[in-house]
């Protein structure tokens, strides 16, 4: 084929239609109004949505490229079963074990509607009507006198004919298919049912005098047109319904997708400014962010201060502040601030990518609970073919007459209301609705496995650094000796702390910052390996320290040592300020408790949760950080593999561990544990080592975490015992056992009916899940967060 020229100029002069350079389709100019003019010509559009990518790169869509059967679907997409997420292949196509159409593995948000819930409705809609004049004819039609009973049977089959053979193509197709794989489902028996139903009628109508006389009732061979008819019509109903419920399972990533900006703006090497797509930003590009605009990628804030609101991502209410030197969130909504950022993540490395991904994943994974229902199907299909078997050999041999008539209705009423698409529902749908839910809550999790296992957890095993604590030194307090006020001294110390790059510095020059004190210049910096700094500033000599530093300088630290002996025991670093020879006060610095951990500790312990503390720091900072959070439990100075040891040899003694942690020495105990749970503000190593990502790092999560896999297995659980129930209940009554009794039987569309009314149940009950209500922090009179029902 050759390469088209550049579509879609117009003129006055133009042709009817126009060809749209974005998606390749025919518009009629004089009817749309979706237009844009480039270099002089215009362009006309089927969609805002084709406007809107051609606007943001119109050389993309106007260069001479092959010609493409779909210009906009991405290559190499894999597809996955819903049902099934072993398998998966490129392109779309159906499951060879339950028979479902194949869905892309990570929704696209510029994608249409489903296909097969657009092939469904268009089946379903054109082939109602026919339905219903065959229901219509066989109910009433003995009373349309104009009509043999002959010639009324001829049309019952003409109008069933394209109900069967081509609404239900897809239910026969996969039917075949689940035979010739030896993978029963649904649809084997749909197949069945229906195929019976028609082909029995047809050849009914068409040779009639093949069959014996017992056959006949009313003047002809009894035939159930209008059951397979129906049976079709009731199904795709059934699908159509499912299909639309399950496109919400999605809805949680598509929203997350529709976070990200769709352009950025680029600032290039000669200062001048430019809109780009999302897609052209390159990891270094340097990006201005306008006041209430999103944040385009992950990165690193170069010029200019605002506050962030990055609650859609963290579920953190406040805006975040930020200025040079603080990273920023690709999706997250600037303030009033403008900002210029360095881009340091971009396409799939990007906080939000990592999330979808994450999401779409678990979303395709199956829980323990949904491998019993799995093999529990397989064999209950066998057992209906079976059980409709033996029905229509029971009732054909032993029944009233016109007994094989009985024998086909009863047979075929088996097979259908039997059909175990609820029980092949009952754990994904939860499964996929409750990641989306979990999402919403800053809950990411893996696999099916740990929303399934979280709940059954009765040990919480805790990193104190990055995990209790925000990871990183803050000041936390100041005191002066006679001569010196504590601005004083805090301003002596940061000046002098200006030329360190120790960490504990940087919090001392931060709360100077914050206080507004003006630093000074210091002469002579020396920094003293092991016991702090010296230098000069004002022609004053200064030491900041330990004790021996100031021993060495000659100051007396007595005056401070009530203050500093309980800062100690609160787990703080304390260093010591002389000036010429003279102890001036001293600071304390610590690695502040996170806010939200008191109330989430006391959350967990109500819970019945009990709390293990772990970590490298040492015993005494350990048991400090302890007590101040009502652990009764510390174990401090563990490296890395002491902490696999502390989960294994919890596990041996039976309990159900999960582990908390941020960083790459928690690595190891997050994977032994029966479910790790790493902070989103840690490491990448700890995030791929466990099951469960907290996004904000907020250990109240786990309670948000626990409440959703609760809610999911109870969910499970309900929809398994109503779907076995529901098959347990309707396959005798369609066999007809209480026909001798009560003379009841079933007809085979209202078995479909029921059928489709079962699975339409299970997914309602499913997405429940996306209202379920979750523990929520709130501010108690502490300044802390506790537990709340949401």
């Amino acid at each position: 084929m050759n390469s088209p020229s550049p579509p879609g100029p117009s003129s006055p002069t133009q042709a009817a239609t126009a060809l749209d350079p974005v998606c390749g389709m025919q518009v009629d100019p004089a009817r749309s109004t979706h237009h844009a003019d480039h270099a002089g010509t215009r362009y006309h559009f089927c969609s805002a949505g084709c406007r809107a990518k051609f606007v943001a790169d119109p050389a993309k869509y106007l260069a001479p490229a092959p010609a493409q059967a779909t210009p906009e679907a991405p290559a190499g997409t894999i597809y996955t079963c819903p049902m099934h997420p072993q398998i998966r292949q490129l392109g779309p196509g159906n499951c060879p074990i339950c028979g479902m159409a194949l869905e892309p593995e990570t929704p696209d948000l510029d994608a249409d509607d489903n296909p097969e819930l657009r092939d469904f409705s268009r089946r379903f809609w054109w082939t109602l009507p026919l339905s219903a004049l065959v229901l219509a004819l066989a109910m009433f039609g003995h009373g349309i006198h104009v009509l043999s009973i002959q010639a009324r049977t001829w049309i019952e089959f003409a109008l069933s004919a394209p109900v069967v053979l081509w609404a239900g193509w897809p239910f026969l197709v996969r039917c075949i298919a689940s035979i010739r794989t030896r993978n029963p489902n649904m649809f084997t028996l749909i197949g069945i049912g229906v195929a019976a139903a028609f082909a029995y009628s047809a050849v009914a109508t068409i040779a009639p005098g093949i069959f014996p006389a017992s056959f006949m009732e009313h003047g002809r061979v009894g035939v159930y047109f209008e059951a397979a008819a129906v049976i079709v019509s009731l199904t795709l109903l059934g699908q159509l319904l499912e299909l639309r419920a399950r496109s919400k399972t999605s809805a949680a990533i598509k929203s997350l997708l529709g976070l990200a900006p769709k352009t950025a703006r680029r600032i290039d090497d000669d200062g001048s400014e430019q809109d780009i797509p999302l897609e052209h930003v390159h990891v270094g590009n340097r990006l201005r962010v306008r006041p209430g605009e999103k944040v385009p990628v992950d990165g690193t804030v170069l010029d200019g201060h605002s506050s962030v609101d990055e609650s859609m991502l963290t579920g953190e209410s406040l805006p975040v502040e930020k200025a040079p030197g603080a990273t920023v969130i690709g999706a997250t909504l600037n303030g009033t601030g403008s900002l210029v950022i360095r881009a340091d993540q971009v396409g799939a490395g990007t906080v939000l990518a990592q999330i979808v991904q994450l999401v779409a994943q678990a979303q395709r994974t199956r829980a323990p609970m949904q491998r019993m229902a799995d093999h529990v199907a397989h064999w209950f299909v066998l057992s209906v073919i079976a059980a409709s078997v033996l029905t229509f050999f029971a009732w054909g041999l032993f029944g009233p007459e016109p007994s094989w008539t009985y024998a086909v209705l009863n047979a075929v009423s088996v097979l259908i209301i039997a059909c175990p698409c609820a029980l092949g529902l009952a754990t994904p749908m939860s499964i996929m609705v409750a990641t989306g839910r979990a999402a919403q809550a800053g809950v990411l999790f893996r696999d099916a496995e740990a929303i399934e296992t979280l709940r059954a957890i009765d040990t919480l095993v805790v990193d104190k650094t990055g995990t209790l604590t925000e990871g990183r030194p803050t000041f936390r307090d100041v005191v002066a000796t006679d001569g010196f006020t504590a601005d004083q001294v805090l301003q002596l110390a940061a000046s002098l702390e200006q030329g360190s790059e120790h960490p504990l510095a940087e919090a001392i020059l931060a709360e100077a910052r914050r206080r507004e004190l003006p630093l000074s210049h210091v002469d002579a910096f020396d920094a003293v390996t092991g016991s702090g700094v010296r230098g000069t500033i004002d022609g004053r000599t200064l030491a900041l320290g330990n004790t021996a530093l100031m021993a060495d300088v000659g100051a007396d630290a007595a005056s401070v040592r009530d203050a500093t002996d309980a800062w100690r025991q609160q787990a703080a670093s304390v260093m010591l300020l002389a000036v010429d020879g003279r102890l001036a006060g001293a600071v304390a610095v610590a690695d502040a408790i996170k806010p939200t951990t008191p109330a989430a500790l006391d959350g967990l312990r109500d819970a019945g949760l009990r709390i293990v503390m772990a970590t490298g720091d040492a015993q005494a900072t350990a048991d400090a950080v302890a007590r101040s959070l009502g652990i009764t439990e510390a174990h401090g100075g563990v490296r890395p593999q002491d902490k696999l040891v502390l989960v294994q040899r919890l596990k041996a003694q039976g309990r159900r561990v999960a582990m908390a942690g941020d960083g790459v020495n928690d690595a190891p105990a997050l994977a032994a544990a029966d479910v790790g749970i790493a902070m989103g503000t840690g490491t990448d190593v700890a995030m791929s080592s466990a099951q469960v990502t907290l996004v904000k790092g907020d250990l109240h999560a786990i309670l948000r975490a626990r409440a959703i896999s609760q809610a999911t297995v109870r969910n499970m659980k309900q929809n398994l015992v109503f779907a076995l129930l529901y098959n347990a209940l309707g396959v005798p009554l369609a066999a007809g056992v209480l026909y001798p009794v009560f003379g009841w039987l079933l007809s085979p569309m209202i078995a479909a009916l029921a059928m489709s009314l079962s699975s339409v149940s299970v997914v309602s009950n499913a997405l429940r899940l996306g209202r379920v209500a979750l523990p929520a922090s709130t501010t108690d009179h502490r300044g802390g967060a506790s537990a709340g029902i949401g």
